[in-house]
């Protein structure tokens, strides 16, 4: 159970720094970059 005096504080002020989106740039290219790499390796 959750304690009644526990401290409740906002997201954005709880992470305490800006959280630029990109994430959803980063992760996708890796990914295909990953695919091409091994696509390349295993064709060689």
């Amino acid at each position: 159970m959750a304690d009644q005096n526990e401290p409740h504080i906002d997201t954005d002020r709880a992470r305490a720094g800006a959280t630029p989106h990109m994430t959803r740039y980063i992760l996708p290219i890796s990914l295909v970059l990953v695919v091409i790499i091994f696509a390349v390796l295993l064709l060689s």
